[in-house]
């Protein structure tokens, strides 16, 4: 008798246990998961439902992550909301808040290496860029002059000198200029045009050399309207060796690049970079 009674209890306990246990979502159709869920967010305090929405919105949106619908074999619309069901099928709501959570984490684990790798490439070019710019600064410009002259026939014939020095190490056979020509007073230059210059038999390292150019009369240098009371600036842009290749052409990096290389730089320091993850990262309560 005593047996068949605590039997009896048993059963009585383990049905009160199993009446108490958090619901669970079932994705087994779509009305039992839309009850289910309404139930199992029912059962959660009013401050973790919020958490329990966000964490659904996550989970749902985590499936669609990388879907090109323009691919072919993909999952369609369909299957990837029955991949999202699956993830949260026989989950109660703090398990759903959870899952969340790793999901966030492996997102965020996925943008920061990306950001690394692109924090490391523009690190690099810029690098480089700053490593060839200061080569190509050691083909020196001492002086440039713009004025025109008289042909023996009397034609105007607009004339560019220049005065260069090679210091760099290597034989230069043809530069690619910039050449700016501006007055006072006036808040557009004349001439703003980029041009190359072979130059003949090439100039080794360590030696200078003057240079007459002649400018088509009838291109921009030979603007009738330009005074004679004008200045000249003239750039580097480019060095060309014995061997026809360019040198030292890395490019610098363009102002996008430059924003977001300051923008990494300040987000990942050495010391962010040490700093273990921590958990608020991720807290869906906090809505991250």
């Amino acid at each position: 008798m005593r047996r068949l009674f605590g039997l009896i209890v048993m059963g009585l306990l383990a049905l009160g246990v199993a009446g108490c246990s958090e619901p669970k979502i079932d994705t087994s159709s779509m009305p039992t998961t839309i009850v289910s869920i309404e139930e199992v967010r029912a059962a959660l305090s009013e401050e973790r439902r919020s958490a329990f929405d966000h964490a659904l919105a996550i989970i749902n949106l985590s499936a669609f992550e990388g879907f090109d619908a323009l691919r072919p074999n993909r999952m369609n619309v369909v299957q990837l909301a029955e991949s999202a069901n699956m993830q949260i099928n026989g989950l109660t709501g703090e398990e759903v808040i959870s899952r969340a959570e790793g999901v966030m984490r492996q997102r965020l684990s996925r943008e920061r290496q990306e950001s690394l790798r692109t924090l490391e490439r523009l690190k690099e070019k810029a690098t480089r860029a700053d490593h060839d710019l200061q080569a190509r600064s050691r083909f020196v410009i001492d002086e440039a002059a713009y004025y025109v002259s008289r042909s023996p026939y009397g034609a105007r014939e607009p004339v560019i000198d220049i005065s260069v020095s090679n210091q760099t190490d290597r034989i230069i056979t043809q530069v690619q200029l910039r050449g700016v020509l501006t007055s006072e007073g006036r808040p557009l230059p004349w001439v703003d045009t980029s041009f190359y210059y072979v130059i003949p038999g090439g100039l080794a390292p360590g030696e200078s050399a003057e240079w007459s150019l002649a400018p088509n009369r009838f291109g921009p240098w030979g603007d009738l309207e330009i005074p004679s009371n004008v200045t000249l600036d003239i750039s580097l842009l480019g060095l060309q060796g014995e061997d026809g290749q360019p040198l030292w052409n890395a490019p610098m990096l363009t102002e996008q690049e430059t924003e977001r290389l300051a923008h990494l730089r300040g987000l990942y320091t050495a010391e962010r970079l040490l700093a273990p993850n921590t958990e608020d990262d991720t807290d869906i309560a906090k809505g991250v």
